[in-house]
């Protein structure tokens, strides 16, 4: 059975991967360290602008960011 990660959770482990602190990762995608805070403990939702950076920052698809697994097809395709 897979672990499904929240969007949070999956900043969060990025970040520390990245051996980053909140602050430093706001600075680096234009956010404060309080809405990087808000989104790893889902007190926010993320925009599409703020995804957009976070994928850009850390080169990865926003597939996996939202939870869309890999593979997927739509079902009217």
């Amino acid at each position: 059975m897979e672990l499904k990660l929240s969007f949070g959770e999956k900043i969060k482990n990025l970040r520390e991967d990245a051996d980053l602190n909140q602050t430093q990762l706001g600075k680096a995608v234009g956010m404060t360290q309080r809405k990087v805070s808000y989104l790893e403990c889902g007190k926010c939702e993320p925009s599409i602008d703020d995804i957009a950076a976070l994928c850009n920052f850390f080169k990865i698809s926003a597939d996996y960011l939202i939870g869309i697994p890999k593979g997927y097809i739509h079902p009217n395709k």
